[in-house]
């Protein structure tokens, strides 16, 4: 068995890791620290866990054990740094904020972090004992992208709208995901200058080192929980049966990762580890429309789905989900 520790266990995303893998067949969870409800049962901060068995006489631990294999960082962004002063540096980590994505801050003493996209270099994450999870938005745009950049198809500006769920802006009350505040509530920000984007532009002129044209990003923050529905546009002279074949091509081994031939939306995805894209094309502008679960795909379903990699599992284990349809 996989022994692991998750630090920063009280937030939206350790409980979605929680919640997945006490049901994981590979795992055993060793501790669970959370420094502002150290004693206290999970269970009682995340209500959803009430009953369940792995779990039942856990409680949150001030520090974290040395008798694990893996730790899951869940801490937030800013704070995964200091936590590592205090990690061996036998114990492998998977960063769940955004402290390492981005190449010149991926390197910290003897840990150079790996960039978590499993659709992206599956093969590397295999060999690596420290991984950098991916953002949601970029998880989602990037699985949007990255057949058009391995083929060498991206010729202009890329243009992104995408709405992501409440749960996206962590558990701690703020004015932005108050229930008054989002009900019935829609609005726009960092437009232009979300942070993923770093990690977007990074992936892509790595795939395609001769992409110089824009990426517009326009964010949104909707009125529901969870999900994020992205609808991106480029210009494409290829034909949408070829860009079709192309897509199929580039995810036919990576099982996370569904075309389908029918509009789609974010329901199909909830509660799973899965990215399902749509393809249209009007006139010469491919359209892809591509939805996620941000707190799974985007977050920890994907953490788990990389730790599976890096201990040589099936990279499904723990993951075959099915979404929360009505």
């Amino acid at each position: 068995m996989i022994e692991i520790g998750i630090i920063g266990g009280a937030g939206y995303t350790a409980g979605e890791l929680i919640r997945l893998v006490i049901h994981h067949p590979k795992i055993k969870i060793k501790n669970i620290v959370s420094k502002s409800h150290t004693g206290e049962l999970i269970y009682v901060i995340h209500q959803d866990l009430l009953g369940e068995i792995e779990i039942k006489n856990i409680k949150f631990s001030h520090d974290l054990s040395k008798e694990i294999d893996v730790v899951f960082l869940c801490s937030g962004h800013g704070k995964s740094r200091e936590e590592l002063y205090h990690i061996s540096e036998n114990i492998k980590v998977i960063d769940l904020s955004q402290d390492f994505r981005i190449k010149i801050q991926s390197i910290f003493n003897n840990r150079n972090f790996v960039y978590g996209l499993p659709e992206f270099q599956k093969e590397t994450i295999k060999k690596s004992n420290n991984i950098a999870n991916p953002g949601c938005f970029s998880t989602a745009i990037l699985l949007a992208i990255l057949p058009l950049a391995k083929n060498q198809f991206l010729k202009k500006d890329i243009h992104i709208s995408a709405i992501t769920g409440s749960t996206g802006t962590g558990r701690k009350l703020t004015d932005i995901n108050h229930f008054s505040w989002r009900n019935n509530n829609i609005s726009t920000y960092k437009i232009f200058k979300h942070q993923h984007l770093k990690e977007i532009k990074q992936t892509i002129h790595q795939v395609q080192n001769n992409f110089d044209s824009r990426i517009y990003f326009v964010p949104y923050r909707g009125n529901f929980s969870r999900g994020i529905i992205t609808t991106l546009y480029t210009y494409s002279i290829l034909s949408l049966n070829r860009i079709k074949e192309i897509y199929k091509e580039y995810y036919k081994n990576h099982p996370f990762v569904n075309i389908s031939d029918v509009n789609i939306d974010i329901k199909q995805v909830i509660n799973t580890n899965k990215c399902i894209l749509y393809l249209i094309k009007e006139e010469d502008q491919l359209i892809v429309i591509s939805i996620i679960d941000n707190l799974i795909k985007g977050a920890s379903g994907q953490a788990i789905q990389n730790m599976n990699l890096m201990f040589g599992l099936d990279e499904t284990c723990g993951l075959r989900l099915k979404s929360v349809r009505f």
